[in-house]
């Protein structure tokens, strides 16, 4: 079956103005490079067809919350949420599009449309929590897939695979102590935002690494400490955040790893959900600003996630 490829482009409408890492060019650079692999050719591309409802957000966020997002929402120009982290007016429906295709890919996997599928979407999500926005993200995507998956098709066991370089603090808050749920990360430390050290949850499998760290180092790390744990939890289905900023040619962090890497890390994960989850992943764009680097590292990604 085709790994689905799910984007929209209301998505390249939200930005936080000129210069901004986290910009619409990174959906095109994707986009592009996809094309110039062929890779295009071998994957269901599909727009997502609905913006994610009041109900699957409030599973992951406070209403409180929802409720202040859209009051903020600038009518023009742009409204500062945090030093990093502002809205257009275009920002809300992009983040609920976003939010959306993680909706339309469980219910595509689940229904055997597919195995796998990955969402070109933005804004990211991974540092949304519960009740705040930051980090470039206002709805948690990763966490509102995983949560409908458990409540709306009744999986009893969930992984969250999370290789961005800064630690999905978000998803994080909103999972710790969830026994159906297991999250594996490895992040860069100390870096934004400064997360996920300091007594996780015994349903959280985190590993800080130092600065210039090799991707050689991160495979023997996933292969000591996260996959014996998600052998032990056996998950029904496996999401992944995939941010590709631990790249080399990343300027925002320093660590060291290339498309071999990512395309190894996906293979790990495949090779878990084919054993437990009848195959079935959701990945979702998070992280990854050097638009070469990014295009790159997508497309090792989404062949591997296709068994390419």
């Amino acid at each position: 079956m085709e790994t689905l490829y799910i984007t929209h482009p209301l998505c390249k409408m939200h930005e936080m103005g000129p210069g901004h890492p986290e910009c619409p060019e990174r959906l095109d650079a994707i986009a592009d490079q996809l094309l110039a692999s062929g890779l295009i050719n071998y994957l269901q591309s599909v727009d997502v067809q609905a913006p994610v409802t009041a109900q699957s957000l409030e599973r992951v966020h406070l209403q409180a919350y929802l409720d202040r997002l859209c009051a903020q929402a600038p009518a023009q120009g742009y409204r500062e949420i945090d030093a990093d982290t502002s809205m257009n007016r275009h920002t809300l429906e992009a983040a609920r599009f976003a939010a959306g295709a993680l909706i339309q890919a469980v219910d595509a996997v689940m229904a055997g449309h597919s195995q796998t599928a990955f969402c070109a979407v933005r804004p990211p999500g991974h540092h949304a929590t519960q009740s705040r926005a930051m980090g470039f993200c206002f709805y948690n995507n990763i966490a509102v897939a995983a949560a409908h998956a458990l409540a709306v098709h009744d999986l009893k066991r969930v992984a969250i695979i999370d290789f961005d370089v800064h630690h999905g603090n978000g998803t994080e808050a909103i999972f710790a102590g969830d026994e159906r749920m297991l999250m594996c990360s490895f992040f860069q430390h100390p870096l934004f935002p400064g997360s996920g050290v300091d007594n996780p949850a015994a349903n959280m499998v985190n590993i800080p690494v130092p600065a210039y760290t090799t991707g050689e180092s991160i495979r023997a790390l996933v292969s000591q400490r996260w996959l014996p744990r998600l052998e032990a939890h056996a998950p029904e289905m496996v999401f992944i955040s995939a941010g590709f900023d631990a790249h080399r040619e990343e300027d925002m962090a320093q660590l060291n790893l290339v498309e071999s890497d990512f395309a190894w890390l996906t293979e790990q994960i495949v090779s878990v959900a084919d054993r437990h989850a009848q195959g079935r992943v959701v990945s979702s764009l998070e992280g990854g600003y050097n638009l070469s680097a990014l295009a790159r590292s997508v497309v090792a990604h989404v062949r591997a996630l296709a068994k390419l």
